[in-house]
């Protein structure tokens, strides 16, 4: 599984993401997915989450066996870090 492929992939959907994928078991397929960005504002945590399944939904048929997602706003990152 190439990370940066899959980065290019969710960046094509959410312009303004920032993305860490990271290797949770050391078999690359499978995945911890952080994505920040604003397009999540407004919605659910859930609705966060299916929008980057969305994005995956190829990739989860054959490359990826697990993902453990996390989302959220540029607002919410900055808190996070703070």
């Amino acid at each position: 599984m190439d990370f940066q492929e899959l980065k290019e992939l969710i960046k094509t959907n959410l312009k303004d993401a920032e993305i860490e994928v990271t290797d949770l078991t050391g078999t690359q397929d499978h995945l911890g997915i952080t994505v920040i960005s604003d397009a999540f504002k407004g919605k659910m945590l859930l609705q966060q989450h299916q929008m980057i399944m969305d994005i995956l939904k190829e990739k989860l048929k054959s490359e990826i066996h697990a993902v453990k997602i996390k989302t959220m706003t540029k607002e919410q990152a900055l808190k996070h870090t703070l």
